[in-house]
């Protein structure tokens, strides 16, 4: 088939276009937010083709995936198509509620040009949050490619991967990660990261300034790979691949016991809790016994390639495409 899709989050949208399908990816000058075209920091395959903007209605597509509201609008503008009455669609959605989710009414239901898309949620967290009325919704979990069991655990050291951590403060959990940096050594890995060491200082937290890293995505792994754990400080997310990237590499993990986190990660793998002290506790443990973290990631690693492998996800996502195309 030949699918619309922009590109929104480069790690999930990188696990999609591996699948063995046409994918028209729209692409502006100015590789604004709608038009990115293809990833530069991932290796997309050919597959995979920039179309600018102003020439989507000279595409022939069988199908649309959609991730952002006014895509449907983007749709209508630039290919001259109704999502859902001239052309199939599904919408991704790819967030957590921000608001209430006893009130979070999802955008399939008050956006008239959605009326009808199917939803496929990234997470049975998301799908039980999320109000989306009467469309259809179902779960296909994350799917990522395989770095290879990279771990090593030689720097005992915790490692954070989060981007824009200062603004995404509370969200991301950065208080929690300077919090631990008082306790022992923490490296956090993300774009926007270098606000980070003077945000530390100023609640008397210093020795950041040589802890944080903004690496292109292929030196990531096998950078994060070296310490002897991740944690993982999201108090709101989705489920942030970084955390299955982190599980694949065969890391151990400490997370917070919140949104999808709990099933992502069985007990063996690592700590899910929301007891910060005991989070620290097992980071320490754990520096002083490289043993034990390494038979932790290993777990870790045996339940993400289990769970959130490539094949798996590519093949949900043909049945789901298909399925939508015959509608």
């Amino acid at each position: 088939m030949r699918v619309l899709i922009w590109h929104v989050h480069g790690s999930w949208a990188t696990s999609f276009v591996a699948g063995e399908h046409d994918y028209v990816i729209p692409v502006t000058d100015d590789r604004g937010p709608d038009g990115r075209g293809r990833a530069q920091s991932w290796d997309w395959p050919q597959r995979a083709v920039e179309v600018p903007l102003e020439r989507l209605a000279e595409q022939d597509i069988d199908v649309v995936v959609l991730q952002r509201p006014h895509e449907a609008a983007l749709v209508r503008r630039w290919a001259g198509l109704r999502v859902g009455v001239d052309v199939p669609a599904v919408y991704v959605e790819h967030n957590a509620p921000t608001e209430h989710a006893v009130r979070s009414v999802h955008p399939v239901v008050e956006q008239p040009d959605l009326a009808g898309v199917p939803v496929v949620h990234v997470t049975r967290f998301n799908q039980m949050a999320w109000d989306c009325g009467d469309a259809p919704t179902e779960v296909v979990d994350h799917g990522i490619h395989d770095p290879g069991p990279l771990y090593t655990g030689e720097d005992a050291s915790v490692a954070v991967a989060v981007n824009e951590p200062v603004r995404r403060w509370r969200v991301a959990g950065t208080d929690l990660v300077v919090d631990l940096g008082r306790h022992l050594p923490v490296h956090v890995y993300g774009m926007g990261t270098d606000q980070l060491p003077d945000v530390a200082r100023v609640r008397g937290v210093v020795g950041f300034e040589e802890r944080v890293h903004d690496l292109p995505q292929h030196e990531l792994h096998q950078a994060m790979a070296r310490h002897r754990a991740y944690f993982h400080p999201y108090r709101w997310t989705s489920l942030g691949l970084s955390l299955l990237e982190a599980m694949t590499l065969g890391m151990p993990v400490l997370a917070l016991s919140t949104t999808e986190a709990p099933e992502a990660v069985p007990p063996e793998a690592g700590l899910v809790t929301n007891d910060v002290s005991a989070l620290r506790r097992t980071a320490h443990r754990w520096l002083a016994d490289p043993a034990e973290a390494r038979e932790r990631g290993l777990a870790a690693r045996e339940r993400a390639l289990q769970h959130y492998g490539l094949n798996r996800f590519l093949s949900d996502w043909d049945r789901i495409l298909k399925e939508v195309a015959a509608r």
